[in-house]
This record gives C-alpha cells, sequence and structure tokens, in this order.
C-alpha cells in the first residue's frame, strides 16, 4: 500500500483516495469557499461567470493537503494508501482513519 499524498516535490496530488481520505478535513477547512463557488453557480448557470470561486476552492483543497500532509504525513499516506488499496472503502480502513484523525484532528 504504498501511496503517498504529495509528489517528490511535494505538492498535492489530488487523487481520489487522498481526496476521499481527507474529506472530512475540506469540508471544514474550506467550507466558505465552497458555500461561495456553490451560491455562485446557483446564481449563473454559465460556468465562466465562476471560474475565480471554483479556483479558490482548488487554492484551498490544495494548501489543506499540503498542511495535512506537512503535519501527519505518515498517519495520512497510511490512510491514503489503505484508502486507495481498497478501492476507498471507508470500513476497511478505519484504524487508519483513527490515527489519521488523532494525528490531525480536526479544526
Amino acid at each position: 500500500m504504498a501511496a503517498s499524498a504529495v509528489d517528490a516535490t511535494g505538492n498535492p496530488i489530488p487523487t481520489s483516495a487522498v481526496l476521499t481520505a481527507s474529506s472530512k478535513h475540506i469540508s471544514t477547512r474550506c467550507f466558505p469557499e465552497n458555500v461561495e463557488f456553490l451560491k455562485c453557480k446557483k446564481k449563473d448557470r454559465n460556468p465562466e461567470k465562476c471560474l475565480e470561486k471554483g479556483q479558490q476552492v482548488t487554492r484551498c483543497v490544495l494548501g489543506l493537503l499540503k498542511d495535512l500532509h506537512q503535519k501527519c504525513t505518515k498517519e495520512m499516506d497510511a490512510y491514503v494508501g489503505c484508502m486507495y488499496y481498497y478501492t476507498n472503502e471507508f470500513d476497511l480502513c478505519r484504524k487508519e482513519q483513527q490515527a489519521f484523525e488523532k494525528a490531525c484532528p480536526l479544526e
């Protein structure tokens, strides 16, 4: 189960396993950006009108992933590796999830 949340230069790799493992943190930390993006999409269905809001969400998520990986590298890599190996099945990765959430609690 060798999967990492970042590449060799330390930049986040937002794979489905990484995003799924980090979903609770994303929903908490990037909540304001997500709300603004959804408001924009509801207000105007033209995708071009909400590009900046979408970029703000992306910046928030990538920054969060980098922070999480710096703060709890071992636990995040173990959880992401498990999620990758078991195709994002939370139930099969509860032990790794608990260790990750203990090392990097929700803020």
